[in-house]
């Protein structure tokens, strides 16, 4: 085919500005048409256009990134080439765009141009007149021809040359070799340059040769170095036929005369073919052998796969994603546990507990560095800094630090992601957690872990379980990934209030650590280490401008914030800092009226005032003024003034709390009322204190109203639970019930500055209870100087501080007489002769 013989292209020419590659007469590329003033080009003139002359348009090289084109035309290329749109495909997937198949006819020089918007319209001249040349390549040079048809001569025995390299029975090779034999030698330097293995920037240089003996020697080094290049291939591999059918190969979208190709299609230029890259991405992503043989093979599919395929979009975000996970990319742990001790002293105070469990991980992984992360859970109340040290670990092991927000999550693809077969899938949390961090050894912050929900679409708790096993995680595998990822490097922390909610099977696959609250001088250290400095930052104060004492802020702590963390402690100090924060400003202002004013004489004396003073010292009336009056008074001496009353210890999942229990006896028919919200295990608990004080009611001197030896003749009980919207129940409320009746039945007062925890038995026996710590430290919140424990739960007392358990008087009680002998003064009536008559036998619980 003689590309453009006998066309004269129009003086006027729509102009498609490609960035993909360049178009030489006689070739057909494809290309992929996006950008607003292509895509105009398009709808309005080949869409529209009825005659062989309206789909002929202009291709001039633009290097200019599509996506961020805009209004401002860049700077063309002088020489371009016409061609006809042979074929004009639309899609939708994954952006409006239109793919073209273009054949090239002839170059043209741009002499003016005369329309930018919506399309580029060009004034244009045609350069090559390909009519008059119609010598076919194959003749020989004749004695006129001189040095042209020297270079002519020497580029076909060239050409032919490469085709004798090649398998001649390959159907692309044999049309390869008949249109050598038919084309023009005039038409020979552009067909083979869009062929042969030549980057964008050679055919751009190809193009502009608008002399015909300067477009030979432009061409012919070409096709020289595709011949020694073949060569070399040869003597290094043993080709088969299979290899050598690869070696010629067609473009994507079929055989036409005069179209494109490429000599290694597998290695083609990255400027036309990203796959090129992406493939040497996959083989240096040091992945996996499993993993590696299943992106070569989508890599494969990619190849052979149209752009304008919905799947394509699919294939290459998979392959973007395997490449970007780091299979073999690891951070240096720091193993210095000295520096590591400082940093987490500095962040943190107390806390021993946690401190003492990452230190012995840094020691025993400098000991042996092929440990695998501990899955390690905190449990707490909230705001005791469960969150925070997980960060401060991450600094202090020098590793990258992700979080991954747990909470309403009930979906169980949110951790193990999406097959592939699902629109819109994608990778868990998990996965998409390695590849933000991009290292495959971070801490991984799992939060509410214990506050994960349930669905139709599956338990995500479940789909924890394979991630928080250490001896399955080293094999974790996503849905979409659908290949396996090592997380056994990967240190796991999750956090928790509670772990009553907590599925038992996950569960039992991590270290669980408990987290209590703060004491008083606890929360004073640490309002003045970390709380007040940051609130001061956050306000634009300066200490020199706001002080706040320490009985200020132990002021707070008793009568603002009863709480197991610090979190209401800081917002109070927010408050304070504001308020502040508007003296200050207002002290300014005054300070620049009155230098404003005072020149002028009397007329604004009343905009002058004194600034306040610095340090603004904050002092209980300052509290009062901006916090209000305190929200807890100490009630517990004033609640205590009746019998019938005692006080109780509750563990919730925001911390220890003191319990009233109250008692009310009147005529009636023995009946037992209770209120308060409670749970089961509560109301059984109140029934079990009834049935054992009345089989111990003459041991105890206890009577009814009438005088009768049952304390329930004649007599209805009510028994109320304070603060009835909130929902009671657990196992250790039964020795406070017992002495609230007792108290009752006898008439005597139980001391104001005791509580009490434990469960009991029909017998009379104390049975141990769990979270003493919180409770211990709500007791100490409320300013109760005698705490009555299980005998059972002495050991807890280990963990308490050391200024708590010397404020407290700890009484550990084995069965009820001795509760009722420390909660009364001077002990209670009957329960030395008790302890005679009723001998103590020993639990076999």
């Amino acid at each position: 085919m003689s590309s453009g013989a006998g066309i004269q292209i129009p003086s006027r020419l729509p102009l498609l500005l490609s960035h993909e590659g360049v178009l030489l007469p006689g070739s057909t590329v494809r290309f992929s048409v996006d950008c607003p003033r292509n895509m105009h080009l398009v709808s309005q003139r080949l869409l529209k256009g009825t005659s062989l002359k309206s789909t002929i348009i202009g291709v001039i090289p633009n290097t200019r990134d599509p996506e961020h084109d805009t209004d401002d035309l860049p700077t063309l290329h002088k020489i371009g080439t016409a061609g006809i749109a042979v074929q004009v495909v639309g899609s939708n997937w994954p952006k409006p765009h239109y793919t073209l198949l273009i054949t090239g006819l002839c170059r043209f020089s741009v002499t003016g141009l005369l329309q930018e918007q919506p399309f580029v319209l060009a004034e244009v001249e045609q350069l090559d007149k390909l009519e008059q040349y119609t010598t076919p390549a194959s003749e020989g040079v004749t004695a006129t021809d001189g040095e042209l048809g020297e270079l002519s001569q020497k580029f076909y025995h060239a050409a032919v040359q490469l085709l004798g390299m090649l398998d001649m029975s390959v159907p692309v090779v044999a049309k390869f070799r008949r249109l050598l034999d038919s084309l023009p030698r005039e038409t020979l330097p552009d067909v083979v340059a869009s062929m042969i293995r030549t980057s964008n920037k050679e055919k751009l240089q190809v193009l502009e040769a608008v002399s015909l003996e300067e477009r030979f020697k432009k061409t012919l080094p070409l096709l020289n170095r595709q011949i020694e290049g073949l060569k070399l291939l040869q003597k290094t591999r043993k080709r088969g036929p299979d290899n050598e059918k690869r070696v010629l190969s067609v473009r994507k979208g079929g055989v036409l005369p005069g179209r494109q190709f490429n000599l290694d299609e597998e290695d083609e230029d990255e400027d036309g073919n990203d796959t090129v890259t992406l493939e040497r991405k996959v083989h240096g992503a040091n992945m996996p052998e499993a993993a590696l043989k299943v992106c070569l093979k989508e890599l494969k599919r990619l190849k052979k796969m149209p752009q304008s395929m919905p799947e394509y979009a699919l294939t290459r975000n998979y392959l973007d994603l395997m490449v970007e996970l780091p299979w073999s990319k690891s951070t240096k742990d720091c193993l210095d546990i000295g520096a590591a001790r400082t940093l987490l002293d500095n962040d943190h105070y107390a806390m021993d507990k946690l401190k003492r469990r990452v230190l012995e991980y840094l020691a025993v992984r400098q000991l042996k560095a092929t440990l695998k992360g501990p899955i390690l859970c905190f449990v707490g109340p909230p705001g005791v800094g469960k969150t925070s040290v997980g960060r401060s670990i991450a600094r202090t092991l020098g590793r990258e630090f992700h979080r991954i927000a747990l909470g309403g999550v009930c979906d169980q693809s949110d951790i193990r992601g999406h097959r592939r077969t699902y629109v819109g899938s994608m990778p868990g949390r998990i996965i998409n957690g390695l590849k933000t961090v991009g290292v495959n050894n971070p801490v991984f912050l799992l939060d509410e872990v214990d506050k994960l929900g349930k669905s139709l679409q599956g338990d995500p708790a479940a789909a924890l379980l394979e991630v928080l096993d250490p001896e399955q995680n080293h094999s974790f595998t996503d849905h979409y990934l659908n290949v396996a990822f090592d997380l056994s490097q990967v240190l796991f922390i999750a956090t928790a209030n509670t772990t009553a909610t907590i599925p038992p099977a996950l569960l039992d696959r991590m270290e669980v650590l408990q987290v209590p609250g703060y004491t008083q001088e606890e929360k004073v250290e640490i309002a003045h280490r970390h709380l007040i400095p940051n609130q001061l930052e956050q306000h634009g104060l300066t200490p020199q401008q706001l002080h706040i004492p320490q009985d200020s802020t132990q002021d707070i702590i008793s009568r603002y914030t009863r709480e197991a963390g610090v979190r209401s402690l800081e917002r109070k100090f927010g408050a304070i800092c504001r308020a502040v924060a508007v003296r200050v400003a207002e002290g300014h202002r005054v300070a620049k009226t009155q230098e404003a004013v005072t020149p002028e004489g009397p007329t604004k004396q009343r905009d002058k005032a004194v600034p306040p003073e610095m340090p603004i010292v904050i002092d209980h009336i300052a509290l009062k003024d901006i916090l209000g009056p305190p929200l807890f008074d100490m009630e517990v001496s004033e609640r205590l003034t009746l019998p019938g009353v005692a006080l109780g210890l509750a563990w919730t999942p925001l911390g220890g709390e003191i319990l009233f229990v109250e008692a009310s006896r009147m005529e009636g028919e023995g009946q037992l009322t209770l209120t308060g919200q409670l749970g089961d295990i509560m109301k059984e608990s109140a029934h079990l204190a009834i049935s054992w004080l009345r089989a111990n009611a003459k041991t105890y001197q206890l009577t009814n109203i009438v005088g009768g030896p049952d304390p329930l003749d004649g007599t209805d009980i009510h028994l109320h639970f304070p603060a009835g919207a909130v929902t009671k129940d657990g196992p250790s409320a039964g020795v406070t019930i017992v002495t609230c009746l007792a108290s009752l039945f006898s008439g005597r007062l139980v001391r104001s500055d005791v509580a009490m925890t434990g469960e009991i038995t029909l017998r009379g026996l104390v049975l141990p209870v769990g979270g003493i710590k919180d409770k211990v430290l709500a007791a100490h919140r409320s300013g109760v100087k005698r705490v009555i424990l299980p005998k059972r739960n002495e050991k807890d007392l280990e963990e308490l501080p050391a200024n708590v358990q010397a404020d407290l008087d700890f009484v550990t009680a084995a069965n009820l007489d001795e509760v009722l002998n420390a909660a009364f003064d001077g002990g209670f009536p009957g329960t030395a002769s008790s302890s005679c008559t009723h001998p103590q036998l020993s639990s076999k619980l």
